[in-house]
């Protein structure tokens, strides 16, 4: 069997740190690998960040993760996610500084890192990982069908650490748009059962439901909010155009598993809609 390949980009900081740290917990118990890339703009640089990627390697061996340091020239916008898809990763596990930091990966620009990724992300920031892992897991979902498309990814992480997940619905009034959030709900339900993954699910207010998410995932002690990166506005939507900044950048510095959507009718459309 393929050994499980994860990435972490590296800028020799401690929410980079971090994220490895996050990576590793989550490697473990899978046996997988992980790539610590560090991407420089000239050549000249290679050497000097190939001995920096030597030492944050040295730091978490004792962990027992396998961790290959890996340069590369290029731009962190567009060669995080060539790389990522190159190895066949299936998950990139990225620090964000807030305001200020590496090549100024900030909430808007860690989402155009995202953007450009077909691998999904777990963005971190300087909250560390509890020992047992991601053990409550947060699904905010509305009525963009392109929700659903995350239940897998999270299935997956929630059957790596017997986690709990926790689906966040909005409080909608219209009877017709109440309906399909029941339908949403009866869809998750059936999905989690059927990999026997314990689920409950949860109505916050509609309005500022991007807080409201984050207020009820503090409420629970959550470790993880899935989402899609979806940066739409639709008057059927709960998301509005900031939400995804928002839930990566969030005060509580809960971590975020953020997907792009997969085009409907391929995979997407025959695995998650049928």
């Amino acid at each position: 069997m393929k050994k499980k390949t994860f990435i972490v980009p590296h800028d020799f900081t401690p929410v980079a740190d971090n994220a490895l740290d996050h990576a590793i917990r989550t490697a473990a118990p899978l046996g997988a690998q992980i790539y610590v890339l560090h991407v420089v703009s000239k050549e000249k640089s290679i050497s000097e960040a190939e001995e920096s990627l030597d030492h944050v390697v040295k730091k978490f061996d004792h962990l027992g993760v396998d961790l290959i340091p890996s340069v590369r020239i290029g731009s962190i916008f567009e060669d995080i996610g060539d790389f990522a898809k190159e190895h066949q990763a299936e998950l990139i596990f990225m620090g964000t500084h807030g305001a200020h930091g590496w090549q100024h990966i900030t909430g808007s620009h860690a989402l155009k890192v995202v953007t450009n990724s077909d691998v999904p992300f777990v963005i971190v920031q300087d909250k560390k990982i509890k020992l047992e892992g991601y053990k409550n897991i947060v699904v905010p979902m509305d009525l963009h069908k392109e929700t659903k498309q995350k239940l897998a990814m999270v299935a997956n992480l929630a059957a790596y650490f017997n986690s709990k997940v926790h689906v966040v619905t909005p409080d909608e009034t219209d009877e017709f748009l109440k309906h399909h959030v029941q339908a949403n709900i009866q869809f998750a339900k059936r999905f989690f059962a059927e990999r026997n993954i314990e689920m409950e699910s949860s109505i916050v207010p509609r309005s500022g439901f991007d807080k409201e998410v984050v207020k009820y995932a503090v409420g629970i002690d959550a470790d993880l909010i899935a989402i899609m990166n979806i940066n739409k506005t639709s008057f059927l939507s709960a998301i509005t155009a900031n939400y995804e900044q928002y839930i990566i950048t969030n005060d509580a510095k809960i971590p975020a598993l953020i997907v792009n959507p997969i085009e409907t009718g391929g995979y997407g459309q025959s695995i998650l809609f049928s």
